[in-house]
């Protein structure tokens, strides 16, 4: 057969290296309105959900126990499910709906009835619902900070370049677990260097991570997971109850945290039952409202390439962000694992969660090259920086980042890597050199950054975590080693945890530690000019591109 080389040529094109399927809802690969999915309904008898959405109470698993006696507002839930779902979906989109009154009735809905509500939208509806639901009146944005050496002089660096660029929480992780406070340590001390009251965590297995957290070493968590049938619930001993109680952990002292799930996950372990993504997702929702805690990570997050391989998968996605918002949950709307080859693709994926805006819009910004992100490559590296800001620029829209100069990151960089250089110092811990600190104040990536000695810095890792060493000793030696600036943010971030306001949904802080959540900056979005609207100083530094030409160079 004789070729047309249109064709031969689209073939060669990056977004055909992509991976798709047709849907097959039989196992679970249909991303909304599965024909499996079960029809809205509630029944209360004495105060007790004696049915939900199809099904009797002595047929629930364990989830829909949970979801029932945990999860709905059943004061008003009959009245709730009574209202029409294209209704409802309407008044997502009508301004003159407040967001209160969204919550009203979406708060006393079953997961189907709001996966039926969210199967009636586009997604440009969806995006006017988000600009509406999100918790917090101001978008924000969220950075991973790793790299490959698990060099934690480098990842102060890019974590006070992060802080400087403007993203509020940044988290890393380790390519040796043993590593992880270490890692921590660098995180936390670069952030408050490149911004004071920037969050960071460390996301590792489940006990060390709140250890960790207990200790001083992080000031959030946030990969706490949660799955949407029983089989792939219990894969790892979990149960909604033991999360909870995770959850209550943290929260007893002071720490932020919320629960991570997405859609893909039940498919991608063989159990999602024939139920659409959307749907599932949705009883995970409804476990972390359950649970108590004030947010979630969603938007398929790390298994990204199962719905983006069906169609309308990244509609769905959308959708599944929106739930969250839907069940007054602080949203991080992912954005971050990488799932195409196709730049067209991914962009596209962002903007439903950057033009309308999300609590963190990404929730994993790499602040590396994509080599480095030990996250397993994000949407986003630190090589879109610019084409970051031209978009905020073209669009005028806040997504969380600022242009900077380059003597300016230059500068926090080289302040980072002196920072955690006395720390160490002062801690009595493997030396960081000051070839490793010229290194880290100019690298690109590791590529640029001389080995470490691993066997040392892990036993010395392991003797002191055998010390008990906490977020105060690291005061103490920053103090001695001259940084009292920074010394003075660790210690602001450690107060914070005894006040426990960042505990609100949506949290974030400003760097004079001021708390803004969703419960004292709410949004209060209903039409032009109101909501979140970008004040003239930030216009002005969102627009400002260090190298746009300005009237006085002519």
């Amino acid at each position: 057969m004789k070729r047309s080389k249109r064709f031969e040529a689209l073939e060669k094109r990056p977004v055909n290296q992509d991976g798709f399927v047709s849907e097959w809802p039989e196992v679970g690969l249909i991303a909304m309105n599965s024909p499996f999915d079960p029809k809205p309904s509630i029944k209360i008898e004495n105060g007790v959900v004696t049915e939900l959405d199809g099904k009797a109470r002595a047929d629930f698993d364990m989830l829909d126990s949970f979801i029932a006696d945990h999860a709905i507002v059943l004061e008003n839930a009959e009245e709730a499910m009574a209202v029409d779902s294209l209704e409802m979906a309407r008044k997502l989109v009508d301004i003159n709906v407040s967001r209160a009154e969204i919550l009203r009735l979406s708060l006393s809905m079953t997961p189907a009835k709001l996966t039926e509500v969210l199967g009636y939208m586009t997604v440009l509806e969806m995006m006017m619902g988000v600009t509406k639901m999100r918790a917090r009146i101001s978008p924000a944005n969220q950075a991973h900070v790793t790299n490959v050496k698990d060099s934690m002089v480098q990842i102060a660096c890019d974590a006070a370049e992060g802080a400087y660029r403007g993203f509020n929480e940044m988290e890393t992780t380790v390519g040796i677990a043993r590593y992880a406070p270490f890692n921590a340590m660098g995180i936390l001390v670069g952030a408050q260097v490149g911004r004071p009251g920037t969050m960071t965590q460390c996301a590792v297995e489940e006990a060390t991570e709140l250890v960790m957290g207990m200790r001083g070493f992080t000031s959030y968590a946030e990969t706490i997971s949660v799955y949407g049938t029983e089989p792939v619930f219990i894969d790892g001993d979990d149960t909604p109850y033991s999360k909870a109680f995770l959850a209550s952990c943290y929260a007893s002292r002071g720490m932020k945290m919320r629960f991570t799930s997405g859609s893909g996950s039940e498919v991608q372990m063989g159990f999602a039952e024939g139920k659409s993504m959307l749907y599932l997702e949705a009883r995970c929702l409804y476990v972390t409202k359950g649970a108590g805690v004030q947010g979630t990570q969603n938007g398929s997050v790390s298994c990204v390439g199962v719905p983006a391989g069906v169609p309308s998968g990244i509609r769905e996605i959308l959708a599944e962000n929106l739930l969250a918002m839907m069940l007054g949950l602080e949203c991080a709307s992912s954005n971050d694992q990488t799932f195409t080859h196709s730049d067209l693709r991914r962009c596209a994926r962002t903007l439903m969660q950057l033009v309308p805006g999300t609590d963190y819009i990404c929730s994993g910004y790499s602040s590396t090259p994509n080599y480095d992100n030990m996250f397993a490559g994000s949407n986003w590296d630190a090589e879109d920086y610019d084409d970051w800001c031209v978009i905020q620029r073209d669009l005028k829209v806040d997504g969380g980042l600022r242009p900077v100069k380059e003597e300016d990151v230059v500068r926090v960089r080289n302040k980072a890597a002196r920072a955690i250089q006395g720390l160490f110092r002062e801690m009595g811990l493997p030396e960081i050199t000051d070839e490793e600190v010229e290194c880290a104040t100019y690298a690109n990536g590791s590529q640029d950054m001389p080995n470490r000695n691993v066997v040392e810095d892990l036993k010395a890792i392991e003797e002191m975590m055998a010390k008990r060493v906490t977020g105060v000793d690291f005061i103490k030696a920053l103090h001695r080693a001259g940084f009292d600036d920074v010394a003075e943010s660790v210690f602001n971030m450690m107060k914070q945890r005894v006040a426990g306001d960042y505990l609100h949904t949506s949290s974030i802080f400003d760097q004079d530690f001021h708390v803004f959540s969703g419960v004292n900056a709410a949004n209060d979005y209903h039409g032009p000019m109101t909501g979140y609207q970008i004040s003239e100083e930030r216009w002005n530094e969102l627009k400002t591109l260090p190298n746009a030409m300005r009237p006085e160079d002519f």
